[in-house]
């Protein structure tokens, strides 16, 4: 009974794995052999030249304009929504009436794909009609209206916005279902002993969401480090490359220049930093979890 429990174990393992080398594991052999190559695509060859891409990647200032952008964006996407939703999960943990039609408010910006985001937020930064220079406009505060989208020095932030606008409701959703973990003797025992409001938040109820901080984060971190389709759709990369990403660079590498050889390097570059970076902060948190054990 049990050699035959074993083999159906294998045989539903075996389905998903297979799937999983199919999809994830062999385009990433190919992408990191294709980056050793010249394919373009069109030629239909991919001679193989080493490492030239990489060597070429070091004096791209487009690659480095772009793996800055990277870097800014997510320690940005990782602080301000993480920040924001535990603010907003601790003030709405406090709501008694109304609480699951607020709560759905405040979830709706997550049941958007980024796509429709950054649509609307295009909408809303335009510089003529756009409901953020009309209301300016309205309230008396002309001289704040800007081009949000098409100055090089505001765009990358304007996009940066509309990304953490969403986010925020990922970190919300989290906090609050890493609220109801909180052992409530523990707080009352903490009332008891005479601890206020901050005593209370900083000394039960923070250590007590260690497990949902880790969950925001690398999930923050991950999703950042991958953001392509809210700039594409908001500015393209533009102006002038300034809101251009390392995951968009890849993909102005291989489809408008058609170098799918260096678009793979890039991605190769890519994946190991989101691998480096999700590793040393799982290692980090292991490690704070086991000091405090």
């Amino acid at each position: 009974m049990s050699t035959r429990r074993t083999g159906w174990a294998a045989v539903f393992l075996a389905v998903p794995l297979i799937a999983y080398v199919a999809t994830v594991v062999g385009p990433g052999l190919y992408s990191f052999y294709y980056s050793l190559t010249d394919w373009n695509a069109v030629g239909g060859t991919a001679d193989f030249i080493g490492l030239r891409h990489y060597r070429d990647m070091a004096g791209d200032e487009h690659f480095w304009r772009a793996l800055r952008n990277t870097a800014v964006w997510t320690g940005v996407a990782v602080v301000v929504p993480t920040l924001a939703g535990l603010g907003l999960s601790l003030g709405l943990a406090q709501v008694r009436r109304m609480q699951r039609l607020i709560k759905s408010l405040f979830f709706l910006p997550l049941a958007l794909s980024l796509v429709v985001v950054g649509q609307v937020w295009f909408w809303i930064f335009r510089p003529e009609d756009g409901l953020l220079n009309l209301v300016l406009r309205h309230v008396g505060l002309e001289s704040l209206q800007h081009s949000w989208l098409s100055d090089p020095d505001v765009a990358f932030w304007s996009v940066l916005l509309a990304w953490c606008w969403q986010q925020v409701a990922l970190a919300m959703v989290v906090f609050l279902a890493g609220l109801t973990g909180v052992p409530a003797e523990l707080v009352e025992a903490s009332k008891v002993d005479g601890a206020n409001a901050w005593q209370r938040l900083w000394h039960v109820v923070l250590p007590s969401l260690r497990p949902a901080f880790a969950v925001v984060v690398s999930l923050s971190m991950i999703n950042a480090l991958k953001s392509f389709d809210i700039v594409y759709v908001m500015t393209e990369g533009g102006p002038f490359r300034r809101t251009e990403t390392l995951a968009l660079l890849v993909y102005r590498s291989a489809f408008k220049t058609y170098d799918f050889g260096y678009a793979s390097a890039v991605s190769v570059v890519l994946f190991l930093i989101t691998l480096v970076t999700i590793g040393l902060f799982f290692a980090w948190t292991n490690r704070e979890d086991h000091q405090n054990a």
